[in-house]
């Protein structure tokens, strides 16, 4: 297992400096370590999401208690995540260990959540508003 768990580790690191060297090298972003570990976690933490989100759908027919199950495991998956690669940067000396890049790592998933869940409320407010008003005429009658 711990041969796993250094294969693992290094595969990451790799992972990282590559990510480092195509971002600011390659595409000219520079991009901190705080910068890539916000977009990064945040595209991993709402494509898990999408995945929770469809397995528990599938599981359960009732609408908003999927989404809330969804985000709280999401949430939770986010959490050990972050932590998770902050022990690794310690333990292999690539990177700071900083609670600060765990957190604006859970940041970058809760801002795309955000935009998920106001695209959903606008949807559904079309929605209402489409039965509202499609059955109901314009025409002024005098």
């Amino acid at each position: 297992m711990k041969e796993g768990i250094k294969a693992l580790v290094e595969a990451v690191n790799q992972l990282h400096d590559i990510l480092i060297r195509v971002s600011n090298d390659l595409l000219g972003l520079n991009l901190s370590d705080k910068d890539l570990h916000f977009w990064i976690m945040g595209f991993i933490g709402i494509g898990a999401f999408f995945v929770v989100f469809f397995i528990t759908k599938w599981l359960s027919k009732l609408p908003f208690g999927i989404t809330m199950i969804s985000f709280l495991y999401t949430m939770t998956f986010m959490f050990v995540l972050v932590f998770a690669i902050e022990i690794q940067q310690a333990i292999t000396n690539r990177g700071n260990m900083e609670f600060a890049d765990a957190v604006i790592g859970l940041w970058g998933f809760l801002v795309l959540f955000m935009i998920y869940a106001a695209l959903g409320l606008l949807v559904m407010l079309g929605k209402a508003l489409y039965k509202k008003y499609a059955g109901k005429s314009t025409d002024i009658k005098m």
